[in-house]
């Protein structure tokens, strides 16, 4: 039996928390904020019972069938498609780009292969290898498409011009020449029941789990433990002796309205000059539930300060060079590993973060058995 320290009591750290303690080992969960789930808390509106997502909305979907099967056995996941609308230019689109936008936004009634004959005759063939984000959707969409829904909005979500940020953040590009308006393509997708918090609570409710809330961390916390796992900023670790490592916060102005605001869960603002990026109407990420008025958040993305909750890792070149800073650092430690969103500085989707503790309690695991050293990292992430 082991006595087993984790920071942080996200997905990341209630995930490996309950593999290691459904083992016999120990686990004490710390962490500094009133409440478990991390970035994923959600509560019922005060004044509506809307179940609301806090730190901005959480869709689950994955292709991991282990990720889906382990998340249903703490929760009764619901039926859910996201459907998203993006208001450019006075009219309203469909996102991902589909066969319907497309027509709606040329005034076309296309069918598929005129529809890819019509992109391909948009774009720019000229780019042959994407180094930016600006030439990936110019490669891809041309000019129109691309301006109109991912250059304004880029801008506001990163607070730069999309032809500084690298093609790898588009990824592969979302359009369709079919009228699928899933915004996801995974196989499952949902939403639970009850809301996020209760899944990390009942991950969390094992008899080898004990969990303080409100706690930073500090040095006394290690002694007598054989193993830390810390979900934490990895810069914060090392008190930042090299400085922070830059990430995206997220502002939310909450209003009430007493009837349906906008019909739909998510509609985008793509233009530069409305200064949000999007509005939330949380009725409608629980359609099961009936509901009279909205609860809405107008969503703005800056840059993160030191008091403020960090969203999104930026990893830009300067950021990397930092970050491997740390990560050398790190690589030295004994008897501990860093984990989850910021303990690798990644964006991190729920269902990877799901599988990546549960990898990272297995190698352990085997660490135990075959008396080798527990890896700091046990994925990438340079």
């Amino acid at each position: 039996m082991k006595n087993i320290l984790i920071v942080g009591a996200g997905f990341t750290g209630a995930v490996i928390a309950r593999e290691l303690a459904e083992q016999g080992h120990k686990v004490r969960v710390i962490d500094s904020r009133e409440h478990v789930a991390g970035n994923c808390f959600s509560e019922r509106d005060k004044k509506t019972g809307i179940m609301v997502h806090i730190y901005g909305p959480h869709i689950f979907h994955t292709d991991n069938e282990e990720v889906w099967e382990y998340i249903n056995r703490f929760t009764e996941m619901m039926p859910y498609i996201n459907r998203v609308k993006t208001t450019v230019y006075g009219k309203v689109f469909s996102l991902p780009i589909n066969l319907h936008t497309i027509n709606q936004f040329f005034n076309k009634t296309c069918s598929p292969k005129e529809a890819r004959d019509l992109i391909e005759n948009k774009s720019d063939q000229s780019i042959l290898d994407p180094i930016t984000f600006e030439e990936q959707a110019l490669r891809f969409v041309g000019r129109e498409l691309y301006e109109a829904f991912f250059k304004g909005y880029t801008v506001k979500q990163w607070g730069m011009s999309p032809s500084e940020l690298p093609a790898s953040i588009l990824k592969r590009l979302p359009v369709r020449f079919n009228y699928d308006d899933n915004y996801f393509s995974h196989k499952y997708q949902g939403m639970p029941r009850d809301g996020y918090t209760p899944i990390v609570a009942n991950i969390l409710n094992h008899h080898n789990i004990t969990v303080e809330l409100e706690h930073e961390y500090q040095e006394v916390d290690r002694e007598g433990v054989d193993h830390l796992f810390f979900t934490g900023p990895i810069d914060s670790w090392y008190g930042y002796k090299f400085g922070r490592l830059g990430y995206r916060t997220l502002d939310f102005e909450k209003f009430h309205t007493e009837d349906d605001f906008q019909g739909t869960a998510v509609m985008n603002y793509g233009e530069e000059n409305i200064p949000f990026t999007r509005i939330t109407d949380h009725k409608y990420f629980a359609p099961w539930e009936q509901h009279v008025g909205s609860v809405c958040y107008r969503e703005f993305s800056r840059a993160c300060t030191p008091d403020d909750t960090p969203y999104y890792p930026i990893r830009q070149m300067g950021e990397m060079e930092l970050l491997n800073k740390y990560l050398t650092l790190a690589e030295t430690e004994k008897n501990i590993s860093f984990a989850g969103r910021l303990g690798t500085y990644r964006y991190l989707d729920m269902d990877v973060t799901i599988a990546e503790a549960l990898n990272m309690a297995r190698i352990y695991l085997e660490s135990l058995e075959e008396t080798k050293k527990m890896p700091v990292f046990t994925v990438n992430v340079r």
